[in-house]
Order: C-alpha cells, then structure tokens, then sequence
C-alpha cells in the first residue's frame, strides 16, 4: 500500500518520545508498504537524519517551518477556538508543499501522529485516514495548569481547546489510535471506545540486562528529554523533596539526572549528590550505572519509555501510579509505586537493603516488559488497521 505518514517532528535522533514511537513504526511499516515520509520541522535537521530514514521510506520530505510565521500564528491562535499546538504547526507554504506531495504520490492511506498536524490533511475526505492521538494532550496541559500558577490560566485555555479538538478532529478520520488504555477513556468522544490502544514497544536485544556491564555507580538513576516541562518537574521534585531526605539517612547517596537538553533549571540542580550529565552517546550508559530507577512523574500522559528501557535492563522502578497507568505493572511484585516524598524514600532503601525484594522487582519487571511491550505486534495491530 502507497502509505503517506505525516509527523510534526523529524524522527531521529531518538530523543523524544514521539520520535521514538515514529521511526520504530516507520521501520516496520515500510516491510509491507512504500512510504512516503513528511516532516515538519522548525530547526536543522540532523546530518544523518535524511539518509536513516530514507532506508526505510521511498520518498521521504523534510518541510521547514517558518519561524516567524510561527510567532505569528501562535499570537493569532487567541482570535480562535484552535489549540496553540495547531496554530503552531501550521502554515500555508507547508500546506501547499504536503498538497503537492499528495498530488505526486497519490497515497491510498494517510497516517497522521498527534492532532498537531491534522489541519493538513482533514480536508481530504477521499483518501483514508489514521490519527494517532498518542497521547491525550488535553490532560497532560491540564495537569500542567494545576501544578503552576503563573501560567495556570493559560494552560487551563489550552486544554479546554484541545480537548474541544480532539473531539471535533475524531470525526473526520476513518481510524484512531492512542498509546494507552488511561489515554483513551479521557478523550471525549461519545465513540471513544472505537480508539484502537497501539503501545509502545521496546527493542529487547538493544536494552537488555546484559546490553552494557557498568560498576553501580549511582543509587538512583533519572533519564529523559530534560527540557520536556514534566521531566523537568520530576528533576525538580527529586532533588529538592526526595534527596534531602535521603541524604539525612545516607549522606553519600547518589542520583545520576541524565537526558538530551537539560535546562537551565535542571542543570542548577548539580551538586555533590546529583550529577547532571546532557546528551549521553548511549543511555544504556546511564541506565547501567543505577542501582534504581525512580520516576516520580506528576505531570504529562502516555506511557513512559524510560521505565520501558529500564526494565528492560533488569533494573528495579519506582515511580507515580500516574506513570505506573499506561504500564499497568503490579506494585509490590513488578514495580513499586509512590505518591509522597517520604514513600519514595521507603521503597528506596527497601530495595537497597532488601536483596530478594530487588531482585524480584528486577527481574518481575523484566518479564512484563518482554511479555507484553513489543514493538513488532504493536506495528503488526496498526498495519491491520491501516489495511481495514
């Protein structure tokens, strides 16, 4: 099938959860379609980006926005009922360059990932089409106003927008897909249950308890994109409620913060206890140095890759029964959940001292992961789908 998938960001490298989810179902799809790839992008691409891609795709476009367009759209977004994230992405030269690409290729299905590129395409009531709303964006913009008060009634907008959108959106595709069951029952929708859950997956010879031999030497261990809004607030709340307590107990103790683009307020955080490191070549890396892997993660959606690849390398988790939603581990035997400072710290050094309970986790964790995140059925579900 002539399949044209449209992304609102370049996806590699890998440092983003939605790229992640991009190239991994890219790669799969293209063993039983030809792909055509279009990209938005607001910044240089990767030198290597094209040629990766193009691997897999037989015409791959990468379209650059407009910076000052963006601005501008941005500010006219009050003058409607459209999320920011729309007016964002959207531009009428890209427009015209995706109609012409439409025009050339004549793709017999359209596969969109996140709402923030559907304005493109909507009018295209004749060719097929699959969104994936990954992530219920309204929500996680909601937790966001709830947890800030500076910006708390823009946020708040912006929510109700895309939760307005999201409904409205449903409609005009013949196909919807998310990346979680907690996702999907928070879409609107009166045929939200219509939405097919395609998770994530993780690639088990890549992330593996045996990928890379590190001496342990950090007690805990963070990673992600650190200038994503809810890591950085995870990194915030590690370091200034959970690691005093710790280090009351244990003044030695450790944590690695470890991620692409650390902001300015997740680099002040260094100190003797907390070492932040930036981009790392490989977070295999990273990872291998923790004894544990802690996620206390109180805003954002979807399902969290970084608990995903730390399983995955056998590595016991703690984190939020937000985070611990989509990845519906069992607490106590899979993984161990907290929701205030003090707890977090309990089932840390339970783990620490308690060496059955650590490898029951570890290993628990591990088999979850294998039994029931892989990328090859999850691609192999939305090819079926794309197929319907």
């Amino acid at each position: 099938m002539r399949l044209m998938i449209l992304l609102s960001r370049i996806p590699y490298p890998l440092e983003k959860g939605d790229k992640l989810r991009a190239f991994n179902q890219i790669k799969l799809l293209a063993k039983e379609n030809e792909i055509t790839l279009c990209c938005l992008t607001d910044s240089k691409p990767h030198k290597e980006a094209h040629k990766i891609l193009s691997e897999f795709c037989k015409n791959t476009y990468f379209i650059k926005l407009n910076k000052f367009k963006i601005y501008q759209n941005t500010l006219s977004s009050y003058f409607d009922k459209k999320p920011l994230q729309t007016h964002y992405f959207y531009q009428e030269e890209a427009q015209k360059k995706i109609d012409q690409i439409i025009q050339d290729h004549a793709p017999q299905h359209i596969y969109c990932q996140l709402i923030r590129v559907t304005e493109y395409v909507k009018k295209y009531s004749f060719i097929p089409k699959t969104l994936d709303y990954m992530d219920c964006l309204s929500v996680g913009m909601k937790r966001r106003s709830n947890k800030t008060s500076l910006l708390s009634t823009f946020f708040k907008d912006e929510a109700k927008r895309l939760a307005n959108y999201e409904n409205l959106i449903f409609d005009l595709f013949e196909h919807k897909t998310i990346i979680s069951e907690q996702d999907k029952q928070e879409i609107k929708h009166p045929l939200k249950n219509n939405i097919h859950v395609i998770p994530n997956g993780i690639d088990t010879s890549f992330f593996s308890p045996t990928a890379i031999s590190r001496d342990k030497e950090f007690d805990l261990v963070f990673t992600g994109n650190m200038g994503y809004p809810p890591n950085i607030d995870c990194a915030q709340y590690l370091a200034s409620e959970i690691m005093p307590l710790l280090v009351k107990k244990k003044p030695e103790i450790k944590l690695l913060i470890s991620g692409a683009n650390p902001s300015a307020k997740v680099r002040k955080l260094a100190n003797k206890n907390i070492i932040v490191t930036g981009w790392v070549d490989d977070i295999r890396e990273s990872y291998a140095k923790g004894k544990i892997f802690i996620a206390p993660l109180k805003l954002g959606s979807g399902l969290q890759n970084k608990l995903l690849e730390a399983m995955a390398m056998q590595i016991p988790c703690i984190t939020s029964q937000l985070a611990n939603g989509a990845l519906n581990a069992n607490q106590n035997e899979q993984i161990l959940i907290a929701e205030k400072a003090q707890e977090y710290v309990q089932h840390i050094f339970k783990l620490l001292e308690d060496k059955p309970l650590y490898n029951r986790i570890s290993k628990n964790g591990y088999e979850h992961v294998l039994e029931n995140f892989s990328w090859q059925s999850s691609v192999n579900k939305l090819n079926n789908i794309l197929h319907t």
